[in-house]
């Protein structure tokens, strides 16, 4: 077997096992500076399937029945929220000049649940390999700077274990790191946070739809990204048979391991050219963003009975 084969796979095994999506889109740049692979060793088409095999087995940790556990009044505002936060990421882009691609990505992952949401987003707006990995590595210094400091803003706020977990669960993009930052804070603002993240990401749902109706109306039924429906269909079947926590964390661990070898395809697609084409807009957007998102939620928990 080529060398580059043979790399190729222990690469994709390292960032399954390991599960770190920085590493894996980190590995998958310096796979291809270092082996050059040949420009059909791997598709852009190819390099999104594993992402969306990997969100439609997401789709099969989510239960549709948790909205029996959440404030009616707090599923109006997280739906306020999101759309609160895509719509004002659209206009922001507009204002910077930002292209249509990574200000879709970027509004997504404030919106919705970060990179989960983007990298779901991806292949449905066709965003360029750069595009996905720049929006993915901004959310990623975001989340970073958020479970080291929001627990302790929280302290110093003195806000109460479930007012962090729905401040959390607003505020911050990613669902590992919304639960990485109440885990620091208690236990109970896990349980809140946990719940009121699960209910920004089903909006994710309406969101693949419309965009795939916007960017893919015209196209035939043979080039409809049909892992949307799988993912619907994944929901719908935990929500009827209600999996195991066992059950549901093994495949929580399955879908991580098929995004992180998409993560790495993705990183693959990138040369030293993307890489230098990089500029401060996507960040520009990124921040504004979650300077109005922070004080928003800040305002919504001290405004909404838990």
């Amino acid at each position: 077997m080529h060398i580059t084969n043979i790399a190729f796979v222990l690469f994709i095994v390292m960032v399954a096992v390991v599960g770190n999506a920085p590493l894996a889109i980190f590995l998958g740049i310096i796979f291809s500076l270092y082996f050059k692979p040949d420009i059909n060793f791997i598709s852009r088409k190819v390099s999104t399937i594993p992402l969306q095999i990997g969100i439609v087995i997401l789709g099969t940790t989510i239960n549709l029945s948790f909205i029996l556990n959440i404030n009616p009044v707090y599923i109006v505002w997280i739906s306020l929220f999101v759309l609160f936060s895509f719509f004002g990421g659209l206009i922001i882009g507009r204002v910077l000049k930002l292209n249509s691609n990574m200000t879709i990505l970027l509004s997504s992952g404030a919106a919705i649940c970060g990179g989960t949401a983007m990298v779901a987003v991806a292949p449905i707006i066709k965003a360029k390999p750069s595009e996905l990995i720049v929006s993915l590595t901004i959310v990623f210094m975001l989340n970073a700077i958020a479970i080291v400091f929001f627990p302790m803003i929280a302290t110093y706020l003195q806000m109460g274990n479930e007012e962090f977990g729905a401040f959390a669960a607003l505020a911050i993009h990613d669902t590992s790191s919304v639960v990485g930052a109440a885990i620091q804070y208690s236990p109970e603002s896990v349980e809140m946070a946990s719940v009121l993240k699960l209910g920004r990401t089903l909006w994710l749902i309406p969101l693949l739809f419309v965009l795939n109706y916007k960017f893919n109306k015209n196209i035939g039924s043979s080039s409809y990204p049909k892992f949307i429906v799988f993912f619907v269909m994944a929901i719908i079947f935990n929500t009827i048979f209600n999996f195991s926590y066992e059950t549901q964390l093994m495949l929580g661990v399955t879908s991580k391991a098929f995004l992180m070898a998409g993560l790495f395809c993705i990183g693959t697609q990138t040369t030293l050219i993307d890489l230098k084409s990089l500029e401060l807009r996507p960040f520009a957007l990124s921040l504004s963003l979650w300077m109005l998102a922070i004080p928003t939620a800040y305002i919504i928990i001290n405004n909404v009975s838990l």
